[in-house]
């Protein structure tokens, strides 16, 4: 699929999984980060009318899903009792941005995104509609629960990054912060509102009935997507395939260790964490016998948690570290989850869950925050993509695992498990720091100059091979290598296949760098990728050389036969 490139601002908005909130985030440098504690008044962008109604379709919408996931863990508890299908519940939920987050990341840097999320919420409709069509039929099973809840989750992977990125395109300057503060606030608002909305109504009328309230809040949404007349943006380089965007993408973060570094954390925070979501359920079904009324305080005095969380994070942002911050509320988190097993009390558990809440926005949200200061504008919607789907895949596949475990050893003993993976998992990886990732200055700068070139290649052609001489100082060689490699590093992250770098035997202190990148459109984009945080790894490699005049710069581009076969080239 060939697509114009788009612009790439992405940051939090709607999501429709129960997992992660869209937390409130800063920009991507440090300039924009102090612009982000504004003077003016938090409310100022509910005065713009298209964010407005943007916003408030969003609370709507995630007071439907909310609701959607309330009733669908209610009603699998009621159609088995098995602690496992419980479990799968929130796989099915997760498991979608596993399987296409990437593809879905990449689509929302390329193409239209007032469309994609147009088609995504459409698909979410449909789908929420004819499930509580057949709930109400009572023709439901607990196969076709997870059937239509993985199709929901679908519809959430395609529009979760699109969602994200639009928010600095309509509220841009000095007003994304306040306006990013306000999505983070809708959420946690639904968040407290829908599940205690959903135990009311499931006893009421049903699960069923919430499903097509669900169903309904897509159609909020839409006609606010359909008021909006987004202006098409193209880049002047040519179009950008999907697949070839994608692996820009993952290779971007397997080559990003500030990236790295929250994926990381996230992993070890989500693969304990899971445990709280994924038996919460079975617990008040089960261990606490609570009507689905009782089940929604649970679930709304977390997201009750998470609202105060989001008022009192800017404090909290200020006086600590985001490495305390994580450690800190994951601990918080840990102690909620044991809890979780052994305060039956529903009046005791409530307000330990609200802690619990604080503490899940603190941590998601800061990680939020920090992948999109860590990373450059051309990627963001990739790598939020990419956080997505670490974040949700390892909520998938741990909500299976600790669903087993409680059918072995029940629900009590796997929680405390799961609280003590919680704060074995802060020493465990406290190697990955966050905080030199929030300080990122990832505005774009020109490193590699643009290429000056009699025969200019046609922009499919390549692959492309740039070879960059320097010439040292011999008695400082070994220094140059290490700093070498941390540049070459920059270039697999920005779009380079493969990258080496070659001494001269005949000529000592003369070194080759050489990379190959997979076009000449590419390499074209590669130029533009650079930052001002990398600048200072570039000036370090610089230092060595023995002449101002360095590095001369070649570019080749893999020749072609009369008979057009393709590159002779091999291995590439």
């Amino acid at each position: 699929m060939a697509v114009r490139n788009t612009d790439d601002l992405a940051l939090t908005g709607t999501s429709q999984s129960p997992a992660p909130p869209a937390g409130a985030s800063k920009s991507c440098s440090p300039s924009d980060e102090a612009s982000s504690k504004p003077r003016e008044s938090a409310f100022e962008p509910l005065a713009d009318g298209l964010f407005r109604v943007l916003w408030t379709a969003s609370v709507v919408s995630n007071i439907g899903t909310w609701m959607q996931n309330m009733g669908g863990a209610w009603l699998m508890t009621d159609l088995t009792s098995s602690a496992v299908l419980v479990s799968l519940m929130q796989t099915a939920t997760s498991l979608p941005i596993l399987m296409a987050g990437l593809p879905a990341g990449a689509l929302a840097d390329l193409v239209d995104r007032r469309r994609l999320l147009l088609a995504a919420q459409g698909w979410m409709l449909l789908a929420a509609g004819l499930l509580g069509v057949l709930t109400l039929l009572h023709v439901m099973n607990p196969w076709l629960l997870l059937l239509f809840t993985f199709a929901i989750g679908l519809g959430t992977a395609f529009n979760a990054p699109a969602w994200q990125a639009i928010i600095p395109e309509i509220m841009p300057g000095r007003r994304m912060p306040a306006a990013i503060a306000l999505e983070s606030a809708g959420f946690n608002i639904a968040r407290a509102v829908g599940p205690t909305l959903g135990g009311f109504v499931v006893a009421w009328l049903g699960p069923g009935a919430n499903f097509l309230l669900n169903s309904a809040s897509f159609l909020a949404t839409m006609l606010a997507l359909l008021r909006w007349k987004r202006p098409r943006r193209s880049s002047e380089l040519p179009a950008e395939r999907l697949l070839s965007a994608t692996r820009t993408g993952l290779r971007y973060a397997l080559h990003a260790p500030e990236l790295g570094a929250v994926l990381v954390r996230t992993i070890a925070f989500m693969l304990c964490a899971s445990a709280l979501w994924a038996l919460m359920p079975q617990v008040a079904h089960r261990d606490m016998a609570l009507p689905s009324s009782g089940y929604g305080i649970l679930l709304g005095s977390l997201g009750s948690g998470a609202v105060v969380g989001a008022a009192f994070l800017p404090k909290i942002r200020e006086r600590f570290s985001a490495d305390v911050r994580v450690a800190g509320a994951s601990v918080v988190f840990a102690v909620a989850t044991l809890a979780l097993g052994y305060v039956p009390q529903i009046l005791l558990l409530a307000p330990i869950l609200a802690a619990a809440g604080v503490a899940w926005m603190v941590i998601t949200s800061g990680l939020n925050v920090i992948v999109q200061a860590c990373v450059p504008q051309w990627v963001k919607a990739r790598a939020l993509a990419t956080y997505l789907l670490v974040f949700q895949g390892t909520l998938a596949g741990a909500s299976l695992m600790w669903g087993l475990l409680a059918d072995r050893f029940g629900d009590g003993p796997t929680l405390a498990v799961a609280a003590a993976g919680l704060v074995g998992g802060i020493a465990a990886t406290w190697r990955w720091r966050l905080t030199p990732s929030e300080a990122m200055d990832v505005r774009p700068v020109e490193l590699l100059p643009q290429p000056v070139l009699e025969d200019e290649p046609r922009s499919w052609e390549g692959p492309v091979m740039v070879v960059a001489e320097y010439l040292i100082d011999v008695d400082r060689a070994d220094e140059f290598v290490v700093s070498m490699r941390q540049l070459g590093r920059l270039r697999r992250r920005d779009g380079a296949m493969r990258w080496g770098l070659f001494r001269d035997p005949a000529k000592p202190g003369r070194y080759l760098e050489t990379f190959i990148v997979e076009s000449w459109a590419e390499h074209l984009r590669q130029v533009e990728r650079a930052t001002l945080a990398d600048r200072e790894i570039d000036v370090q490699a610089r230092s060595f050389l023995a002449g101002a005049e360095q590095p001369t710069i070649n570019h080749f581009v893999a020749a072609q036969g009369p008979d057009h076969a393709g590159p002779i080239i091999d291995g590439v």
